[in-house]
């Protein structure tokens, strides 16, 4: 029973050492394209060169470009020339030569790319009037190559060498160099001179377009159209090798030697071939298997085991020394593949549009790049699976179940549907097989082939996903109902007990739950965590031994075996090898697989195991061959990040380019926002992140993120350093890049700023000084004069209190004065009442004298003493005296009364100062000589006259005048 697995691989990170490259190629090498639409230049690309720092140069018909790995850059010569050669000199330079030009790019102090045209060193008569087709470097020396002469530049002199024809290509072959002159032959080039080679005419006239070492002192000679020399230093002869027919036939245009010994070729009209030093072809590259074009201008390899391919149309990248191989459909003649395998001599493909097969030629070492494949007759439609059980290849189909014979399909059964199949641990001589409706059985026929037997009756759900466990419990797996544990009849022919499991037994979920095989002991993953089955609680526990080891691969979906102790990891369609031989340090392996993400059909990702060491994957236009047996031994250093760009964050201004510099940039305070672009140039596929810091603004690092650029806004003065490191695929990390800059600071805060403040404190300073001493003087004044102040106000205010003493002393003389007045007045009225009410009771008494005899004494008498009574009780005098002792004691009071009551009489006035002075009515009728109706009368009429209110006391009244 082969083993037959669906899983999705991540990409190969990792270049590998000479032992990989014997290792048989059983398909074509990843390319990756850059199309003319990604790089934003001319179609051709002429040569190709690797800078010190990791940045790839290409010479394009538009100009130089760069590529850091994350972004392009284009580089135009001074007249826009197309840049037919680029080479470096691992200083710095970029040698670049086009039409009438030749120079270099480097960066200046300053940290921008800059060109420098060496035209003006060779004489003008001896100046290139064609193309620059050829640069090489060595040591101190370098070399410019035209049709028509080679200039060598060294010490800032270019001397020129001619021939006595045009030269067709100089080529470097290790430590020499060689040059074919047209009509002559080969010649080395040594320093300035030429030397003819003897014997080189042999290489024919169709011109020599690669000379490569091979070996001491021999080398390897490509030409145009007569095929492949060996040179030994003394003779020249044709190689023999798998290539030659194809060579001459499409045209030889440039070729490389690779690390590890082998050599590729790029022709005119058939792309790329690499052989290895026993002139076997290795592969076969051209637009059917992935490059964009078929026309090679340049070839290049790298330190990390990248071809770099210069094309008519785009730049492709051709990963050599990987353990996966690829065969695509570019056609789309069969559709996506859903599973592969390899039996019989033939390699079979099951598609969403049926079977195909095709000749496998399992001894040669490129048999998938001579594949024609072939649909099998009546295979249309959906193919599940292929799987080989007992040396027969079964075909799960939508159509029913089909045994493969070669081309040809033998139906065994019609039920439709066959997903998946499986012999039963408990019945060996049983295959049970998932289909949309439940489950069938297979035993062998009299002629011991595979033979529909029945469908097990009870169970009618679809079963995408079966295992049997060492129980003999068949565990089914539903996409969107959960889990099923059947126990079937000893003859498999229905279901005797069947219990269903969900959320609700412990599982974080019923959606998709798989079924997976660790050490033959049952496993079941939602995607969130591994878990198994616990008979005695019935329920399903968390794996935490695995899941906690395993780290982020325990949210896979599944497990599939490799082999012994390895197994796959499935993980939301990426794929780990891990190998569990220590189980509590199981070995992940997760770095290699990430060049086929996206290209498998999810859920149906599909493994057959070919061989000891090879693996067939099937991927949704093709399949692709895993070579356990290219596994890396050594790991190469990964390049540092650069930091390829500063900018203003708020203008498009750029501040510095940053690879190659030699003075710290020193930023304008007003410019201090600022944009970091930066890249890693690593160039084979990998997930990479990057992880960065600004000491002197923050001192931890950032979050990882795919990013490659970083703002950082409002900086204040100082020196700060930019660190960025970057990981691949979540794993393996850079060393760390430094970038220092200093931002400066504002106009206010510079050193002259500060020697302007420091002379303008001075000069306040000594303005202070002149002003205090004249405030000081003025204060003195000031002080003088308030002192003089100070004592004038002191003897006024003691004036003041001298004369407030007399005012007070008078003024209690004038209350004393005014009290005795009062008490005068009171005492003149009082007498004058006593006077009168005396006169009045004479009066009275005469009224009642009678003479001797009792009678009345005459009127006539009586009336002549009432008249002297009434004339004392009216007397004027007591008015008057009266009147001045008022006057003393209420000053102005009858002027006033007068001024605001001019209707007042005398009387009126006589009565307002005897009720101001709170007599009672008998006292004032006693003073008026009246009856106290009388005063009752008047006092009435007074009312009247002073418009008083009802309510208000006339005393009072007279008394607040």
């Amino acid at each position: 029973m082969s083993q037959r697995w669906c899983l999705l691989l991540l990409p190969l990170l990792w270049v590998f050492g000479a032992q990989a490259e014997t290792a048989p190629k059983l398909g074509f090498p990843y390319i990756q394209n850059y199309t003319k639409q990604q790089y934003q230049a001319g179609n051709q690309n002429w040569s190709i060169a690797r800078g010190a720092d990791g940045v790839m140069y290409y010479g394009n018909s538009s100009g130089l470009l760069a590529y850091d790995g994350s972004s392009w850059q284009l580089h135009r010569l001074p007249n826009k020339q197309i840049v037919r050669a680029v080479a470096t000199d691992g200083k710095g330079r970029v040698y670049v030569g086009g039409f009438e030009e030749m120079g270099y790019w480097r960066y200046d102090d300053e940290g921008r790319f800059r060109y420098t045209s060496l035209i003006g060193l060779v004489p003008e008569e001896q100046r290139p009037k064609e193309e620059i087709w050829k640069i090489y470097t060595d040591k101190d020396q370098v070399y410019f190559q035209s049709f028509g002469s080679i200039y060598r530049l060294q010490n800032g002199k270019v001397d020129v060498i001619k021939a006595k024809q045009p030269y067709l290509f100089l080529h470097k072959a290790g430590k020499r160099f060689f040059a074919e002159v047209l009509s002559e032959g080969l010649y080395e080039l040594k320093a300035d001179s030429l030397y003819f080679i003897k014997g080189s005419k042999a290489l024919g006239s169709s011109g020599v377009l690669a000379m490569l070492p091979f070996g001491q002192e021999s080398y390897l000679i490509g030409t145009a159209k007569d095929g492949l020399f060996l040179y030994d230093g003394h003779t020249f002869s044709p190689w023999q090798n798998e290539a030659n027919g194809f060579l001459r036939k499409y045209q030889l245009n440039n070729g490389v030697s690779l690390p590890g010994g082998n050599y590729a070729f790029g022709t005119i009209l058939n792309g790329v071939v690499v052989l290895n030093r026993q002139g076997e072809l290795v592969h076969q590259l051209n637009k059917s298997s992935g490059l964009q074009n078929n026309t090679v201008l340049n070839l290049y390899p790298d330190a990390a085991h990248n071809l770099w391919v210069g094309l008519d149309n785009g730049i492709d990248r051709v990963e050599l020394n990987s353990p996966l191989y690829f065969y695509f459909d570019k056609t789309g003649s069969f559709g996506t593949v859903y599973s592969s395998i390899i039996h019989g001599g033939k390699i079979y493909l099951g598609t969403n549009q049926g079977l195909y097969y095709s000749n496998w030629e399992a001894d040669n070492t490129n048999a998938a790049q001579r594949l024609d494949f072939r649909m099998i007759p009546n295979s249309q439609g959906q193919v599940w699976e292929l799987s080989l059980q007992d040396g027969e290849l079964l075909c799960g189909h939508n159509e029913g179940t089909f045994r493969v014979e070669g081309s040809e399909l033998v139906k065994i059964s019609d039920v439709k549907g066959g997903w998946m199949i499986k012999k039963l641990s408990s019945h060996p001589t049983a295959l049970m097989q998932g289909t949309y409706n439940g489950l069938v059985i297979y035993r062998k026929d009299k002629q011991g082939h595979w033979a529909y037997s029945h469908t097990v009756q009870g169970f009618g759900e679809a079963s995408k996903n079966v295992e049997q466990d060492q129980a003999g419990y068949i565990w089914v797996s539903h996409p969107y109902k959960g889990l099923y544990r059947l126990r079937l009849s000893p003859d498999l022919q229905k279901v005797e007990a069947m219990k269903s499991f969900n959320a609700s037994n412990g599982l974080s979920s019923m959606y998709k739950v798989s079924i997976s095989r660790l050490f033959n002991r049952l496993l079941f993953s939602t995607g969130t965590g591994f878990y198994r089955y616990s008979e005695l609680s019935d329920r399903f526990m968390p794996y935490k031994e695995l899941n906690s080891r395993i780290g982020s691969l325990a949210t896979a979906n599944r497990i599939l075996p490799a082999s012994g102790s390895t197994y796959w990891f499935v993980n939301s369609g990426k794929i780990s090898l891990v190998d569990l031989e220590n189980p509590k340090q199981p070995q992940v392996y997760a770095n290699q697989f990430s060049i086929l993400d996206g290209r498998m059909v999810q859920g149906y990702e599909c493994i057959s195991r070919i061989s000891d060491t090879n693996y067939l994957i099937s991927i949704d236009d093709g399949f692709v061959i895993y070579n356990t047996g290219n596994v890396p031994e050594q790991r190469t250093p990964l390049p540092k990040v650069l930091v390829r760009r500063v900018e203003n964050a708020e203008t498009p201004q750029q501040l510095q380019e940053v690879a190659h510099r030699n003075k710290r940039l020193q930023v304008p305070f007003a410019q201090n926002s600022m944009r970091f672009s930066f890249a890693l140039p690593y160039f084979r596929h990998a997930q990479v992140e990057y992880q960065y810091k600004l000491e002197g603004y923050t001192g931890d690092w950032s979050a990882w993120s795919a990013a490659t650029q970083k703002e950082f806004t409002n900086l204040g003065p100082g020196t700060y350093s930019f660190k960025v490191r970057a990981r691949l695929n979540g794993k393996d990390q850079t060393d760390v890049s430094e970038y220092m800059f200093e931002v400066l600071p504002p106009w206010y805060a510079t050193w002259w700023a500060y020697t302007m403040y420091a002379l303008l404190a001075m000069a306040l300073l000594w303005l202070a000084r002149n002003l205090y001493f004249r405030k000081l003087q003025r204060d003195q004044l000031r002080i003088q004069r308030k002192l003089e102040q100070e004592k004038q106000e002191h003897l006024r205010q003691e004036a003041l209190q001298h004369e407030q003493k007399l005012v007070k002393l008078r003024n209690e003389q004038l209350k004393a004065e005014l009290s005795s007045k009062s008490r005068e007045l009171a005492s003149t009225a009082l007498n004058i009442v006593n006077k009168n009410e005396m006169l009045q009771s004479i009066g009275h008494e005469l009224n009642k004298l009678q003479d001797a005899d009792g009678n009345r004494l005459p009127e006539k008498q009586l009336r002549k003493i009432q008249n002297i009574i009434s004339d004392g009780m009216t007397s004027r005098n007591d008015w008057e005296l009266f009147e001045k002792s008022f006057n003393e004691t209420n000053a102005n009071y009858f002027k006033k009364l007068k001024e605001g009551y001019p209707e007042l009489t005398p009387n009126d006035l006589k009565l307002c100062a005897y009720l101001r002075m709170n007599m009672s009515s008998k006292e004032i009728a006693s003073l008026l000589n009246i009856t106290v109706r009388g005063v009752e009368l008047r006092r009435y009429r007074l009312r009247k006259k002073l418009n008083m209110d009802p309510e208000k006391s006339l005393v009072e009244f007279v008394m607040e005048m």
